[in-house]
């Protein structure tokens, strides 16, 4: 198992969903062991991907250092993760990640077309040695021991259309790009028309989002899974585990989640040695660990 990087780079230019302005985003391939890094090219600042400069959680996963942020980067890291890419650097022209389609499949299918680049050196993964949680009110996140890869989600909305909904993805990139990647996020009409009334989610509309009302979703093209709501929960906490520093190998378990919830949960785990060790991939050692990613990543174009 080795490091993986993209064989190009990939620039593309999009709208925040936020602020709904235009954003100029560039993946440029890094060497081993520089990790996932964000450069804000208009500022001249560069924020590593750890969870200590994780800023706000309110409505996405907004990192930030010297008063410059980069918000919404969850759906870019969920697909990044889930190809097992190491190293990568991540430049932008504004604070935003673009939000294409509201899902991840935009990512996956970029990330296709470059390719994936092998690297020398050995992978490093992050194994969960003892059960950490989260829990607030009816609410909770946890991380398990497991030789797998794992993300067991459920929720619960007092809404005619979402009401409980649970799914458990046991990851593989295939999987991932057929049963998680294309989960749009989502949101309510009356949410909605606060957000802009307060000077947020002015790039939001119903080409990257499913929008309901009290009854129904107005989205002219329905759904793209019956239960595509939870499954963006899963591509979600996909993306706030990339925040570990490496690829988890262990099972991620949530009910009514969040990324403050999972913000918590990586502060938690990476406050006691004791909850996880790094391992690397090598042939010779931790074999389960190895077989388990070797069949998750098998078809990933290299």
């Amino acid at each position: 198992m080795k490091q993986r990087t993209l064989n190009k780079s990939i620039e593309i230019v999009g709208i925040g969903l936020h602020k709904g302005v235009p954003v100029k985003m560039t993946l440029e391939p890094l060497e081993a062991n520089m990790g996932i890094i964000f450069y804000r090219s208009d500022e001249g600042v560069t924020i590593p991907l750890t969870p200590e400069y994780v800023v706000d959680t309110k409505m996405a996963t907004v990192i930030g250092k010297d008063n410059v942020v980069i918000s919404t980067i969850e759906h870019l890291l969920s697909a990044i993760y889930a190809y097992g890419i190491d190293n990568l650097r991540i430049v932008l022209d504004n604070d935003e990640i673009p939000i294409l389609d509201g899902s991840s499949s935009g990512f996956c299918m970029l990330i296709d077309e470059v390719g994936i680049k092998e690297l020398p050196q050995t992978k490093k993964a992050i194994k969960i040695k003892k059960e950490v949680d989260i829990k607030v009110d009816n609410k909770f996140v946890k991380l398990k021991p497991s030789n797998h890869i794992v993300y067991d989600f459920s929720i619960d909305f007092d809404h005619p259309i979402i009401g409980e909904q649970q799914f458990r993805f046991d990851y593989t990139i295939e999987q991932y790009k057929d049963n998680i990647s294309r989960a749009r996020t989502f949101g309510f009409l009356h949410e909605v028309q606060y957000l802009r009334s307060i000077g947020l989610a002015q790039g939001g509309s119903l080409d990257n989002a499913i929008v309901l009302d009290d009854q129904k979703i107005l989205n002219p093209e329905g759904l793209r899974y019956n239960d595509e709501f939870v499954r963006h929960k899963i591509l979600d906490a996909i993306g706030d585990m990339c925040l570990l520093g490496y690829t988890m190998i262990g099972e991620y378990n949530a009910h009514a989640g969040s990324h403050h919830l999972n913000h918590l949960l990586t502060k938690e785990l990476l406050k006691d040695p004791a909850n996880y060790e790094i391992v690397e991939l090598s042939e010779a050692k931790d074999k389960d660990e190895v077989k388990s990613l070797q069949m998750a990543y098998a078809k990933v174009k290299a």
